[in-house]
């Protein structure tokens, strides 16, 4: 099977939700490259509606589908997983493997005895789970279960600003021959009281870092996580309000995110080619950052890192940074008011994306972004606290 790329749709935020909202979700990601989406699903009563809406989608525009189950989150019991499995595994839509419907899940490492079953039942299933919990080691005593494995695991861990490709790379050499799918996601801020939730994972060169990661490790297939998980800032949807949990939008109104996409098509080819050097269809420039400095006040209480101790203010860079694709040498420059620029040249040869970033360095005002003749402005840096009185960690993302 040739290397695939889908992104996590939470469904479970899908309530109410229009075959047209389904329609444009996937006429955006098959724009960018994206050739699937895993609904990440629990039991709530609106799933079965939903699953139809976008499997009938998925179906007319010839894209893929492929169940995830929350096990995290929500208690499924063996008969819902295998009726769920059944009623879609012979749509058109649905992703397969070896010929059996692609299934996967959200943790729930648990749960792993009873897959033997819904194998029997259902005809038999191809089954990718997402046991992060068990870390690279702790999945060699479940290989027997599996038939490969989802690594969530795609943010900096506490007080690190980076990451490396070392655990994908672990996942890779003890699966052996089986699938590995990796995760790529462009950052990450929670700040759910409800929820006991309230960190922020360094992005400031995420998005751009994991994929050149993606270029070296190779996995068989990727998953963008995520599509639509507003509340967890780690979307590249455009946004949707009736998707965005109660207490997210004070952090996630006006910081769109949809521009992170823009580099996709050509990072997507570059990994199905499995090599940097392909061409660039259209040259493009993107940039994201917070709109106040992470020293302005309080920071509410976020942690650096899921399980932290640090301040975020700690761990947050302030700085606009910025991703060039090219094919050549361009000029890049990137304004903070009328105060702060810096030019930069973006090489485009080998790696046809560039990285830069520009430090706040005080200056406040909009950022403006230019490249080959065109410019974006983008949401202002500010001297102001957000009204709830705490910083927002998450980032907005402007492109040309």
């Amino acid at each position: 099977m040739s290397r695939q790329v889908y992104a996590h749709y939470m469904v479970g935020l899908t309530d109410g939700q229009s075959p047209e909202q389904w329609q444009k979700d996937i006429s955006d990601a098959q724009a960018v490259g994206i050739d699937g989406f895993a609904l990440n699903i629990g039991t709530d009563t609106w799933t079965l509606t939903q699953l139809h809406q976008a499997y009938a989608a998925a179906e007319a525009a010839s894209f893929g589908m492929f169940l995830s189950f929350d096990q995290q989150t929500s208690s499924w019991d063996s008969p819902a997983v295998v009726d769920l499995i059944n009623t879609f595994k012979d749509s058109s839509a649905q992703v397969k493997r070896d010929g059996k419907p692609l299934v996967s899940t959200f943790e729930g490492p648990g749960w792993a005895d009873q897959w033997a079953g819904v194998r029997e039942q259902t005809g038999g299933i191809f089954l990718v789970p997402d046991w992060s919990s068990l870390g690279p080691n702790g999945l060699r005593d479940k290989l027997s279960v599996v038939d490969g494995a989802f690594s969530w695991n795609a943010w900096p861990a506490a007080g690190s600003t980076k990451m490396t490709a070392d655990e994908d790379k672990a996942y890779k050499e003890v699966l052996g021959e089986k699938p590995f799918m990796m995760g790529v996601s462009p950052s990450f801020y929670v700040n759910l009281a409800e929820w006991n939730k309230n960190w922020y994972s360094s992005s400031e060169s995420l998005w751009y870092d994991r994929w050149l990661q993606v270029l070296d490790v190779l996995p068989d297939s990727i998953e963008i996580i995520t599509w639509n998980d507003f509340s967890e800032s780690s979307y590249i949807a455009d946004i949707v309000p009736s998707q965005i949990v109660r207490g997210a939008e004070v952090y996630v109104d006006g910081h769109e995110h949809s521009a992170l996409r823009s580099l996709l098509p050509y990072f997507i080819q570059a990994y199905k080619a499995g090599t940097p050097d392909v061409p660039v269809s259209a040259e493009t420039a993107i940039a994201w950052y917070r709109t106040t400095s992470a020293t302005l006040g309080s920071d509410g209480g976020t942690v650096w890192g899921q399980g932290g101790s640090e301040s975020a203010s700690v761990g947050a860079k302030d700085v606009v940074s910025v991703v060039a694709i090219t094919t050549g040498e361009e000029e890049v420059l990137i304004k903070i008011g009328d105060s702060r620029e810096e030019r930069f040249i973006a090489n485009g040869t080998g790696t046809r994306a560039s990285y830069f970033e520009l430090p706040f360095e005080g200056a406040l005002g909009e950022v403006t972004l230019e490249m080959g003749g065109r410019s974006v402005v983008g949401g202002a840096i500010t001297a102001d606290m957000p009204s709830t009185g705490y910083l927002n960690f998450n980032s907005l993302a402007i492109g040309l």
